[in-house]
């Protein structure tokens, strides 16, 4: 492929992981006004975001082994195609029920384009160039998570509601172009047959699981809806996991796991996934309702965490090319322990340069650990399976992000609601109570004791962070570790049945 053309190409792959970046976070701050504009109860308005998380997770696996098959540029088309269609009719809608679908509908286009960008890409780079190509899908991927609250409160505050779907068109209109244009097509040369039972096990097995996830928040963990959705998708992934090793053409290879570089790789991302999740999740709430910014402010304020994401990328790639992913996934995993560490010291009386140095420290660990471990895992997938392989990584960072917002989001309810019992259980809340009783103790009771739930948060970020760096320098291969032959691939997946 001409270097100048694959290099346009990869920045038409760049824009369209960016948009479902954002996409994925824009809703942080549209929710009250999307409630207003379509007459959305509560239950309406969770289901409006379940929507996206849901078919996201579920059609991962699906979405990859499809690309592989039928070819990834068609699945990458037909996935921007879902998200440009999409984005329009969101703008038009006038009820819940066709937002909700919209959602889903979008959904299935992130589900396809974010495993099948990254899979394109062993086939349009060599080894020399495919680690900056990962960097910047990375990047891309990275910045557009915190980059939904910024966007989303510009839109908000500018335009009607409608603009936070139609500022994807032009992006995915574009990428879409681009990518029919520019991108090869590529696929299996083994035409192996889709494996139905499997795609339909995985959809449905992860579809309950992460569904038992996020209803932990509002429920608890001791649930019967809770535990009998996590219960109904552990049997339906095992179930998956045991037809894989008995098709002849299995969804995911697991044989990938018994690499060590695609293993551990996929381990380091889903924790450094699970970091930056918990980071988004508890510092707009901080931003807003004790600092005193509102929607847009906030999102200006994340912006941090991309400066030092986009600043770590290249170092993290040429630490990587000199000694193997070990030691730049090691140093990225310990640099963000540092500075959630940093950012648990967050008191009454700190200013928002403190906020601004360890959000950067944190960004900065996340891009010097999560490219190189993609890096890793691509560098071992046979070029026949990299949609699927791409997908299997993907999924287990969903996974790990949705259960890491349960996980947190129980410490943090936990922990404000000891401190502070009498301010209705949250600090929204009490910020609601405080404005109709005009009692201002309310509100400084609530901003105290959310300060102390959110260090505790912040800690146990940095716990699994500093767990990632142990598990990394302990195994994840170092320079000598070779990618792994198709044909390999297939005698280790025997083996394993």
């Amino acid at each position: 492929m001409n270097s100048s053309r694959r290099w346009w190409a990869l920045g038409a792959l760049v824009i369209s992981v960016l948009v479902i970046g954002f996409d994925t976070t824009i809703l942080n701050v549209a929710l009250p006004t999307l409630g207003g504009a379509v007459h959305a109860s509560n239950s309406q308005l969770q289901w409006i975001v379940d929507a996206y998380v849901l078919v996201f997770a579920g059609l991962l696996l699906p979405a990859g082994a499809l690309g592989d098959r039928y070819g990834r540029k068609l699945l990458l088309l037909i996935g921007l195609a879902f998200f440009a269609g999409g984005s329009v009719v969101g703008a038009l809608v006038h009820s819940p029920g066709q937002l909700i679908a919209v959602r889903a509908a979008l959904g299935i286009g992130a589900a396809i384009i974010t495993p099948i960008s990254l899979a394109v890409l062993p086939q349009m780079f060599t080894e020399k160039d495919r680690g900056k190509a990962v960097a910047l899908v990375t990047v891309g991927i990275g910045l557009g998570i915190p980059l939904g609250p910024l966007v989303g409160g510009y839109l908000l505050k500018h335009f009607w509601w409608g603009s936070i779907f139609l500022v994807n068109v032009p992006a995915a209109v574009l990428a879409l172009v681009a990518v029919a244009v520019l991108v090869p097509e590529s696929r299996d040369p083994s035409g192996a047959k889709v494996d139905v039972p499997g795609a339909v096990l995985s959809t449905a097995g992860l579809v309950a699981f992460v569904y038992g996830i996020i209803e932990v928040p509002d429920k608890g963990w001791g649930s019967p809806v809770v535990i009998g959705f996590l219960a109904l998708g552990a049997v339906l992934l095992t179930g998956f996991v045991l037809w894989q090793l008995r098709t002849a053409y299995p969804t995911i290879d697991l044989s990938l796991f018994t690499r060590p570089r695609f293993l551990w790789g996929s381990i380091a991302a889903t924790l450094a996934s699970f970091t930056l999740f918990g980071v988004l999740f508890v510092v707009p709430q901080y931003l807003q309702l004790v600092q005193g910014y509102d929607a847009l402010g906030s999102g200006l304020r994340l912006l941090p965490v991309m400066s030092g994401l986009i600043v770590a990328g290249g170092l993290g790639q040429r630490l990587a090319q000199w000694f193997g992913p070990k030691v730049p996934v090691t140093l990225g995993m310990a640099v963000i322990a540092a500075g959630l560490a940093w950012g648990s010291r967050t008191a009454v009386g700190s200013g928002y340069g403190q906020t601004a140095a360890w959000l950067s420290t944190v960004g900065f660990g996340v891009g010097l650990a999560m490219i190189p471990a993609m890096d890793a895992v691509l560098g071992t997938l046979p070029p026949g399976r990299a949609g699927s392989g791409t997908a299997l990584t993907m999924t287990m960072r969903q996974v790990g992000g949705a259960l890491g917002v349960a996980i947190l989001g129980s410490v943090l309810a936990d922990v404000y609601t000891a401190q502070a019992p009498g301010t209705g259980g949250s600090l929204p809340a009490a910020a609601a109570i405080a404005g109709r009783t005009h009692d201002l103790a309310i509100l400084l009771a609530g901003q105290r004791a959310y300060l102390h739930a959110m260090d505790r948060v912040l800690l146990v970020c940095a716990a699994v962070a500093l767990a990632g760096a142990v598990l990394a320098v302990a195994f994840l291969p170092g320079r000598d570790a070779q990618p792994v032959t198709e044909e390999e691939s297939e005698h280790e997946l025997a083996r394993l049945a």
